[in-house]
């Protein structure tokens, strides 16, 4: 039998506490650490990359409930600048587009007007 096999055999008949002492006893005489490296890399910082903040939104309308329909088509039509029955057709052909690449300010006041009007929208 090899010595490594002798020493393994020996490792496998130890208590917990006897192999924590085991641990110590090695680090010290040989000036070594057993933490994982892993935890050296977890406590390195990592730089994250710059996230691009979006300029242009489309303002989605994905559902309009029944009782809030009309009042959300008056405010596709205003929005718009359409008439009545483009409007009414538009929503009840939900989930639509009511704008493609605006600004930021411009997709929640949009939002802020066809929510409060009862519909459900969504920035994409």
């Amino acid at each position: 039998m090899s010595k490594v096999q002798t020493i393994v055999d020996q490792l496998k008949e130890l208590t917990l506490i006897e192999a924590s002492e085991l641990v110590k006893a090695i680090e010290e005489t040989f000036n070594v650490s057993a933490a994982a490296p892993v935890a050296a890399m977890a406590a390195a910082p990592v730089e994250a990359a710059p996230v691009e903040e979006k300029t242009s939104f489309n303002v989605k309308v994905s559902e309009v409930p029944a009782d809030k329909k009309i009042s959300v088509i008056k405010v596709v039509k205003n929005l718009l600048n359409i008439g009545l029955a483009e409007a009414k057709t538009k929503v009840e052909s939900a989930p639509f587009v009511v704008a493609e690449n605006v600004s930021k300010e411009d997709a929640e006041k949009y939002k802020t007007q066809l929510v409060e009007a009862g519909a459900n929208v969504t920035l994409e």
